[in-house]
């Protein structure tokens, strides 16, 4: 049940990052210019009291973490976070592998 979990959760996260690319890809022809949308962009758009909270609250707690894993995160392309999050969620998410040499009739 968990993988199949996975599996759903890791192929709509990768629908999503393919869809903000293609998003991405019409919002720079039609600027002519490259037009990225940020994970900060994202947050703000869904969650839009809560996106300076959580700054305000990394930073209340150890202000070096927002510095050196916060900012580098929200400045990333969200399709490419979305992608590669998706291909490691399908990957926890596979079957486990037969082991190899061991014989399975006795």
């Amino acid at each position: 049940m968990l993988r199949f979990l996975a599996r759903s959760i890791g192929l709509l996260l990768m629908a999503a990052g393919f869809v903000a690319l293609v998003y991405d890809g019409a919002r720079s022809i039609a600027n002519n210019g490259l037009r990225v949308t940020t994970v900060a962009e994202v947050g703000a758009a869904l969650f839009k009291d809560k996106a300076g909270a959580l700054q305000s609250q990394v930073e209340g707690v150890a202000p070096w973490l927002w510095h050196i894993l916060g900012l580098p995160l929200t400045l990333a392309p969200a399709s490419l976070v979305g992608l590669l999050l998706g291909v490691v969620v399908l990957w926890l998410g596979q079957p486990g592998r037969e082991p190899i040499g061991f014989l399975t009739r006795p």
